[in-house]
This record gives C-alpha cells, structure tokens and sequence, in this order.
C-alpha cells in the first residue's frame, strides 16, 4: 500500500491545469490568495460535514469565508486554489481531502459569471473539449423534464413520494433532501452528454450564501446555479447574499451547535460589495482530462492511501 495511486502523467496533467488557471486569471487580472486552512469557526451548512483537530479548529471545507473577508477590505477580484477538507464518502469520486478552485468577481452577477466559468472549462478541458456546447436549465424546468415534477405545485408529500421511489428506499429526509435524491437519481444522469450544462434559479430554501430574488413567474429563488458535465457535478456558483443580518439567520437556522463565525459576520457587517462567486472541483476536472471514472487515478495517494 506504499505504492501511489496516480501516475506521473496524472501528476503533470494537475501541474499543466493549474498552469492555465493561474495564467487565464493573470491575463484577467485577479489576484490570487491564500487564507487559512485551519480556522476557530465551522461553515455552517446542514450538508457539509467539516473535520475538526484536537485543538479545537476546524479544516476549512472551502475557502469561502475568508475570501469573503478579503472582499470586505476591498482586496477586489480573487482567486484561490486550495486543498479542502471534508468528513464523508471516500470512493470513486468522492475523496474527504481534494483540491478546489474558487474565485470572486466584484460587480458581476450570477449570469454574467455562468460565462466566465464556462469560458474558462472549455479552456480547461482543450484541446479535447474546446468546443464544447453550452445549456441552460432552470431548476425547476430540469425537474420537470427529467423527473416530472413541478418544484413550485409539489407537496412536501408529492415530493417525498417521488424520491422514494428513486431511491428504492424509505429515508428520514427533508423535502430538500428528498430533491436532493431526485437530482442525482434522476436529473443528472439524464442531462446531455459532452456538454456544459448549468442549472440555475434553485429553491430559496436551497440558497445557503446566495441572494434570493423572484423569478419571472414571481417565486422566490437562489440566485445559484450548478454546472454539470457528464453527469458529474463540476462547480456551485453564487450571486452572493451580502446582508449581514441575512447571514447570520441562515447561520443561526443551520449550524446545529456549531460555532458560528463570527468574523466573517462582523467583517460582511462593516459591508462587503455586489459580487459573484463560484467553487470548483479541479479532481473531477482533472478526471475528464483523464478519462478516467476513478478519482484515485489524479491524486499521488488517496483517501485509503494516505
């Protein structure tokens, strides 16, 4: 078990990818960063289970809520590569440690940053993938489509029932979990093939640090979108909620006694500006790259390895 689980050609692949990244953002002028990965707070998300050390701090799970204090003293566009860390699955595409790109534009909102980020992948995943098509879905006409159930009309019960049968079980979930099983059950298995496909206007109750505004039909919905690639999902991506009030709410209804972080909320306090954001899994990227359904196959040792 001494033996690496990625090959030198895996090795130079990474090398080669973070090449482009950090030349696209030079050439755009974003300034990269680094912020700690070890910090006295834990994010706040039900669904995102972070690890913690004996003294008491946590290992970042994205970095997220320090780039959001740099935003706040006016660092302006940002970017930062950065391994991540998060307790759960350790399989064919899940790794707890892995290697994420996230970057922030000031001024740009969620549509405008869906352009950039596919841009960017295409550039990514050249030359084989250069010219890759580019789809749209609202959250709601994907699982419509793919699913046959209208997010907006759907009971709690409707819902649950729907998932259930997906799932071939019977689970102790919320709604959102329950939509959650539709997703990767049914909807992401059945979005086109070789094609950038970004999914957006998501649940409000699925906005996390997202704005929420109403939609043509007058629903509230997370400014949030998704981008899938091959069934895979690539990247989540912000319009990004700046209330500070707002935010500690959220924090407030989600941290389950986790300590909230209270620097990030003093620091969007003193005001952070209109800005979108996005995080990216480089591993899953690096897969396509590869051509490989084993994320053990990009990483010098994997979970089991380490």
């Amino acid at each position: 078990m001494w033996q690496p689980t990625a090959s030198r050609d895996a090795l130079l692949a990474r090398q080669r990818l973070y090449q482009t990244i950090r030349r696209y953002f030079s050439e755009q002028d974003v300034t990269e960063v680094e912020t700690p990965y070890l910090s006295q707070a834990s994010v706040c998300d039900p669904n995102i289970e972070p690890m913690q050390t004996l003294d008491q701090r946590y290992l970042h799970t994205s970095p997220e809520y320090a780039m959001k204090r740099l935003l706040c003293a006016g660092y302006g566009d940002i970017f930062q590569i950065a391994r991540v860390f998060r307790r759960g699955e350790a399989g064919h595409r899940h790794n707890p440690e892995f290697s994420m790109l996230e970057w922030y534009r000031v001024g740009w909102d969620d549509q405008r940053l869906m352009q950039e980020v596919a841009a960017l992948t295409r550039l990514m995943l050249a030359p084989g993938y250069a010219q890759l098509p580019v789809e749209h879905l609202q959250y709601a006409e994907a699982l419509s489509r793919y699913a046959g159930v209208n997010v907006f009309t759907a009971t709690d019960s409707d819902i649950a029932a729907a998932g259930r049968q997906l799932a071939g079980q019977d689970l102790q979930l919320s709604r959102d979990g329950w939509l959650d099983i539709i997703m990767s059950h049914a909807v992401e298995p059945a979005l086109s093939k070789d094609t950038l496909v970004f999914i957006d206007e998501f649940p409000a109750s699925q906005a996390a640090m997202a704005k929420v505004t109403a939609n043509d039909s007058g629903q509230p919905v997370a400014r949030r979108f998704e981008l899938y690639f091959n069934g895979a999902e690539l990247a989540n991506g912000y319009y990004e909620l700046t209330d500070a009030d707002e935010q500690r709410r959220r924090f407030e209804a989600e941290a389950d006694g986790r300590p909230l972080d209270e620097r990030l909320l003093n620091a969007l306090q003193h005001g952070m500006p209109a800005c979108a954001g996005v995080a990216m899994g480089l591993d899953r990227l690096l897969m396509t790259l590869l051509n490989t359904d084993s994320i053990a196959d990009v990483l010098a040792f994997d979970w089991g390895r380490a």
